[in-house]
């Protein structure tokens, strides 16, 4: 099979060059190359060059190709989306033996060998061979060595610089602090058919999209151990139903991409293929990602196309080169996290971003991405102060190449799964995030509204006496709410480094404090939009999100802690059941002001349209511990309206002050013909609905 698809190095390359394939005929005397001495950069490429068509087979290593002549074509032109099939480590039959092709990009190489346990880490008992054809790329067929086999390359540079650097399409690493790579593949028996058939109308963007965000290693720990980290497959048996009990429609996780750092909370990765291996394998992930479909929910992966760490082993200076990086610093180096970032001009490098995209999407089964740290690619200014950053061709602030790959990525996603969703963080006004790119937009499905975020939290920490000086802050994200498809995110940034849970972010005494979350969480998921909240806000974790521990988990014993859990289960069944809630939360027609100028007060009203009108939903929001009994407003049809919602129910910890089913009545309010009046409960929310 590997010769009739593949072929070899021997029927590709040219006659003068040829070398022999089969291993019997293999010169046991032969010796790699081995370089002792710097190279001359002035003619490194040429000596390579030179050094190529003179370097001896192998005994070890068979020469050996999985790339063709459009491979190649695609390689260099960055349009070669689906690189992890090519490069890597990829076990197969070859000439009756089974064993491991070997494939690294490392144009800069001057020698190149594959080290690991198998031998002993000897850089030179198996070289590769670098291809005739310039892209750089270095391979061979190692006879019996397969699954399970650790491996680096160890490159020595035509800088004379020696490396031993971890495989970038390596689909298994060793668990940190350990830093090989693992033979591997992605092999599963999939049962999430009819999750995989159906996704398009769970991920659309006219259906609810509730998400719960997590982070993979603090979310629960170990009974026995507080150190001890719950496996993929632990968290299949106890995440899985509690998202589901939750009512969340999807599941995001923080990158779970190898970081050797693990404070980094997964932001700073060297292995861009390779699942974490500190929860278990590939399959294991695979196996929780599965369950979660079979329960309904969908599950969205953080992505970090933004920058990566300088460790030893990883891209940075990958072939003594800045070959993944750019070489400017003041382009290539971010100076707020100390990494290094993508040179997003070079042709291979775009594919190599691509295709890791794409590879989570094919191989796990991924049904969303979440960029990470868009903002910070977009501007050429990002975090540098005048004089540290270039300016575009055009003399602008905007990285242009960056700008080219968010656009060419966002196609490429939607072209091979139009049934997924991209989600950009990005903090800025720049334009267009989430418009198609033949609009000129970047292509994303949606945003996260981070103006909505700060304004909001801003204004739920004022003191409520404070409120009516600080109106404007509730009311302006409905300004520019339909000029992006928006998610509305209260994430792990909000609850880190000295900012508080979200629980002592609120004002008041303990019983306010609870009421405030309950009308800031049914405030957000009555607001046009889709929802993300990070773990334990579902249950006001009191402490600050600490990655070295578990959630505090015990806090559900307490009654107010109780009601926030039926808050948020409430809110996300309400969000799935009403299609006013959902089916235009991009679209203007899908939102109407009622009463937005009661500062005083400090109460709101507005009205949530689906496509029927008989969907109508108003609510009322009221902003201070101070109740609001018979307050009269609009409403958009006459009869009768029914109170399906009010986070002051005592079920949620509330006071209890509910209301009865109201008929409109003929009294003009709010330029509407009809209103009702009716009893908003202190730092309450009321939604009805006509019957």
């Amino acid at each position: 099979m590997a010769k009739k698809n593949i072929g070899t190095l021997k029927e590709s390359i040219p006659k003068e060059k040829k070398v022999v394939a089969k291993k019997q005929e293999i010169k046991t005397t032969a010796k790699p190359v081995e370089k002792t001495t710097p190279v001359n950069k002035k003619t490194a490429n040429a000596k390579k060059k030179e050094e190529v068509s003179i370097t001896p087979l192998s005994p070890n290593v068979i020469p050996y190709t999985r790339f063709t002549d459009f491979d190649v074509m695609l390689f260099k032109s960055g349009k070669h989306y689906k690189l992890y099939e090519k490069l890597g480590s990829h076990v197969v039959t070859h000439e009756g033996e089974t064993g491991t092709y070997f494939a690294v990009w490392a144009p800069n190489g001057n020698y190149v060998s594959v080290v690991g346990n198998f031998n002993h880490w000897d850089k030179a008992s198996h070289p590769l061979y670098v291809r005739w054809d310039g892209t750089g790329i270095w391979e061979g067929f190692i006879p019996h060595v397969g699954h399970g086999e650790t491996y680096k390359y160890f490159i020595n540079s035509t800088t004379g610089e020696d490396l031993e650097k971890a495989d970038p399409f390596a689909l298994r690493a060793e668990e940190p602090p350990r830093t090989a790579s693992i033979i591997w593949d992605t092999w599963y028996e999939w049962q999430d058919k009819p999750w995989m058939q159906t996704r398009h109308t769970k991920n659309a963007l006219n259906k609810p999209m509730s998400v719960y965000e997590v982070h993979f290693g603090s979310w629960s720990r170990g009974v026995e151990s507080p150190d001890q980290f719950l496996s993929y497959r632990d968290m299949a048996s106890k995440m899985v139903p509690y998202v589901k009990e939750m009512g969340f429609t999807h599941v995001e996780f923080m990158p779970l991409m190898e970081h050797p750092f693990y404070p980094s909370w997964g932001y700073q990765i060297t292995g861009y293929f390779a699942a974490s291996s500190r929860y278990g394998t590939p399959q294991d992930l695979m196996y929780l990602i599965e369950q979660f479909h079979s329960s309904g929910i969908g599950v969205i992966m953080d992505w970090v196309p933004s920058h990566f760490p300088g460790d030893a082993h990883g891209l940075y200076n990958f072939d003594g080169s800045h070959l993944y990086e750019h070489a400017d610093e003041r382009k290539g180096f971010h100076p707020d996290w100390k990494s290094y970032i993508f040179n997003y001009g070079r042709n291979e490098v775009r594919a190599f971003l691509i295709s890791n995209a794409l590879f989570w999407l094919d191989r796990y089964h991924i049904d969303g991405l979440r960029v990470d740290a868009v903002a910070s690619m977009l501007y050429l200014d990002y975090s540098r102060k005048e004089g540290e950053w270039i300016p575009n061709e055009f003399g602008g602030r905007e990285n242009l190449e960056a700008v080219s790959l968010l656009k060419e990525f966002n196609e490429a996603v939607y072209a091979h799964f139009p049934d997924v969703q991209t989600i950009a963080e990005e903090s800025t006004s720049f334009s267009g995030v989430s418009h198609p790119t033949y609009t000129g937009g970047l292509g994303f499905g949606q945003k996260w509204m981070m103006g909505w975020m700060n304004d909001t939290l801003s204004y739920f920490k004022e003191d409520p006496i404070n409120r009516k000086y600080h109106h404007s802050e509730l009311t302006f994200s409905t300004i520019y709410a339909f000029t992006e498809n928006f998610m509305l995110p209260l994430s792990h940034d909000e609850v880190v480094h000295g900012k508080k849970s979200l629980i002592y972010k609120m004002p008041g005494d303990e019983w306010q404090q609870f009421a405030n979350l309950r009308l800031l969480y049914s405030y957000m998921w009555t607001h046009p939009g889709t929802k993300l909240l990070f773990m334990g806000g579902e249950f006001a974790q009191t402490q600050e999100w600490n990655p070295s521990h578990s959630l505090d988990w015990h806090l559900l014993e307490f009654e107010p802690h109780q009601g926030i859990k039926k808050t948020v289960m409430a809110l996300n069944k309400l969000y799935k059941e009403e299609p006013a809630m959902y089916e235009r939360s991009f679209d203007g027609n899908g939102f109407e002001w009622i009463v937005n100028d009661d500062h005083e007060n400090s109460v709101v009203v507005y009205a949530r349209k689906g496509l029927n009108p008989k969907d109508d939903l108003i609510i009322a929001l009221n902003l201070t511990p101070v109740p609001r009994p018979s307050y009269r407003f609009g409403v958009t049809r006459s009869g009768k309206w029914k109170e399906i919602f009010n986070s002051d129910a005592k079920e949620f910890w509330g006071s209890g002050i509910i209301n009865s089913d109201k008929v409109s009545e003929p009294k003009g309010s709010h330029w509407k013909a009809n209103s009702i009046a009716v009893d908003i409960p202190p730092l309450g929310v009321v939604v009805f609905k006509a019957i």
